[in-house]
């Protein structure tokens, strides 16, 4: 297949055994191993998702990284050891190694294992959730722009048509040896994402009538089933990191007359390769200009605070002030007793996506996000209506209509 044509399959390669992996992680000076440790779960639930399974893991204390393998020679014959004791095929970094990092490990380990990192591993489910030709831009320009730097050593690799986690999507094309070939793909990606943009300005533009909210938050926070029981539209719900890539935005009713757009977005993780984030930009676009953003997190995870902040890092880079952002502590039902954690200096709201509790007291929350918006007036007319409310309803930008006995309220947004 030529460069110049679209992404291969994502599903290509997804049937087959299971890859055995061993973990790799390195706490440095002033880390706490428990963290260490978290983190090796969350990377063991990413091979686990890319197919693979993990079978070891080892774990490095050092001062700093070794420059050259970033373990240190003897622990490096460690992992070598477990690899083949083991039968291990696939060697995961929890940490980002550069193609350095990876010739020398792979030199030390031999032929028939292969190294990846955190970034690589995100990038293979990536490809493997790919369904829309919009996803695949994306996710084809990530890995690319990934892939550039290590194209040398990579190459070996590729051409051998070798399966599994890592090779998915653009590993299974043929790409061209050449680097300006590559950098030619990744300018038409970036074209084509800037039309995917402006797109997206348009059919915001359409909607711009209602007021916008944007789900946002860690992967598998909730955000799909919380979308699902704010709309009533279904969707795909699955208890599995990254299970959706597209954003959907549907209309939802949050009491009062008063109507939004709910968008569900992309979920974020911890080392998020910041050439994802880029390439995704137009879908998290979603986030960056929505009048309403609520920050789903699920309160019953152990690193909760950690995923919070992860997330508010995101939204930052965005443009978005996290601190202005309606926080869903979600999951609750998770907590038994036990309270959800308070978030101070920030509006929360706990809620269980599951079970719908505290939905009502989320929509009191997003109605009145909507009702304190720039512009935002209150018309008032007679019961009879009459020329001066059709006038209004054509001219303004309604946000709400209200009944009462004696008159009909019109919230209109200006400006």
């Amino acid at each position: 297949m030529a460069l110049t044509e679209p992404l291969a399959n994502p599903s290509m390669g997804a049937v087959r055994g299971r890859e055995r992996a061993v973990l790799v992680g390195l706490c440095l000076a002033g880390a706490r191993r428990s963290e260490v440790e978290a983190h090796l779960d969350e990377l063991a639930a990413l091979v686990e998702t890319a197919g693979g399974e993990t079978v070891a893991r080892l774990v490095q204390e050092r001062r700093a990284p070794d420059p050259a393998t970033l373990l240190g020679r003897g622990k490096l014959a460690e992992l070598a050891a477990l690899v083949q004791e083991q039968g291990i095929t696939l060697v995961v970094f929890d940490d980002d190694l550069s193609p350095g990092h990876v010739r020398q490990v792979e030199a030390a380990l031999g032929e028939g294992v292969k190294v990846l990192d955190r970034s690589a591993v995100i990038l293979d489910i990536f490809a493997l959730r790919a369904r829309t030709r919009e996803a695949q831009t994306q996710v084809e320009l990530g890995q690319l722009t990934y892939l550039l730097p290590r194209l040398t050593k990579r190459w070996r690799h590729l051409s051998r048509q070798a399966g599994g986690i890592g090779t998915r999507g653009v590993g299974e094309t043929q790409l061209e040896s050449d680097r300006r070939a590559i950098r030619r793909r990744i300018a038409v990606l970036e074209r084509r994402l800037a039309e995917i943009e402006r797109e997206r300005a348009v059919q915001r533009r359409r909607r711009q009538a209602l007021a916008s909210v944007a789900l946002v938050g860690y992967t598998n926070a909730g955000k799909s089933t919380l979308f699902t029981r704010l709309t009533g539209t279904a969707t795909l719900v699955e208890d599995r990191l990254f299970a959706t890539l597209d954003p959907r935005v549907r209309r939802a009713e949050v009491g009062e007359g008063v109507v939004v757009t709910v968008a569900d977005t992309v979920g974020f993780i911890r080392k998020l390769p910041h050439h994802l984030v880029a390439s995704f930009r137009a879908t998290l676009s979603e986030a960056a200009t929505a009048h309403v953003v609520v920050h789903v997190v699920d309160c019953s995870h152990p690193a909760w605070a950690e995923q919070l902040a992860v997330g508010e890092e995101v939204l930052a880079s965005l443009g978005v002030d996290p601190r202005g952002c309606l926080v869903a502590l979600n999951k609750v039902d998770r907590l038994g007793a036990a309270l959800p954690p308070a978030l101070a200096e920030r509006r929360s709201v706990a809620v269980s996506a599951l079970l719908g509790t505290g939905l009502e007291a989320l929509r009191a929350a997003l109605r009145q996000a909507v009702l304190a918006l720039p512009g935002i007036e209150v018309l008032h007319f007679p019961p009879e209506g009459g020329e001066s409310l059709q006038r209004a309803l054509r001219e303004e930008t309604v946000v709400a209509r209200r009944f009462t006995a004696d008159r009909i309220e019109v919230v209109v947004r200006r400006g």
